[in-house]
């Protein structure tokens, strides 16, 4: 599978522009791409920012296959879409997300995306 993955929120706490806490998603990518998957990073941080957070990446062992494109849709379609299977967003409606005290926003609850994944076969349990 392709998956799309956004940052702020997602990957990380929300601190925008700064990098965010970890919120355990470190474990469960590493598994995905394990298993064969391909990750998107899929953000819209630019610039120095956007490296901020691909540092990120290569600090915590995540291979990424693209970041704010699929190279392979090129061949089929011109939209600025990103093609994947599956996107992983705080602000995607049934994202499961966790609110902690003392936190501004919520954030995406990993231990059940992972329960979710193994679940839907995505990857073994």
């Amino acid at each position: 599978m392709v998956i799309a993955l956004d940052f702020d929120g997602t990957v990380v706490t929300h601190e925008y522009p700064y990098i965010g806490e970890d919120i355990g998603a470190v474990p469960v990518l590493k598994e995905l791409v394990a298993a064969g998957h391909q990750l998107i990073l899929f953000t819209m941080r630019s610039g120095k920012l956007l490296d901020d957070a691909l540092a990120w990446f290569e600090r915590n062992g995540i291979e990424l296959y693209a970041v704010n494109e699929n190279p392979e849709q090129v061949s089929w379609t011109s939209s600025v879409k990103v093609h994947a299977n599956m996107y992983i967003d705080d602000c995607a409606l049934g994202c499961p997300i966790r609110f902690e005290d003392g936190v501004r926003r919520p954030f995406v609850d990993w231990k059940k995306v992972r329960e979710i994944l193994v679940y839907n076969r995505v990857i073994a349990e």
